[in-house]
């Protein structure tokens, strides 16, 4: 179901004026990558480039087409390697919200 312009904008004006929040949405949207959500995780990451620097902007730092960007990260959407990492590397970037990874053993 697409999101209404209405809590795109609320996500949107939330993210602007608040760090953690920003910060929360970007790492909610790896962490699901990363556990193989790959559905959730690329909705996320969706919700978190428009709450931020919006598909043109992004477009313009990574030298990709912006509808392209926006069909990768859409349903049924299926970037690639490269281009996810040029995604999440020009979002860090631009963002000012750094990834940090570290590695955690489970409790055996």
């Amino acid at each position: 179901m697409p999101l209404t312009h209405d809590f795109r904008e609320t996500v949107r004006e939330r993210a602007k004026r608040d760090p953690a929040f920003r910060e929360a949405l970007f790492q909610e949207a790896m962490q699901a990558l990363l556990q193989g959500d790959v559905d959730y995780g690329r909705s996320a990451l969706r919700t978190y480039i428009n709450a931020t620097i919006g598909f043109e902007r992004l477009s313009k730092a990574i030298d990709r087409p912006q509808k392209s960007l926006m069909r990768m990260f859409g349903p049924g959407g299926n970037p690639t390697a490269e281009n996810l990492m040029a995604v999440i590397s020009a979002l860090q970037e631009k963002t000012g919200v750094r990834l940090e990874i570290r590695a955690v053993a489970d409790a055996a």
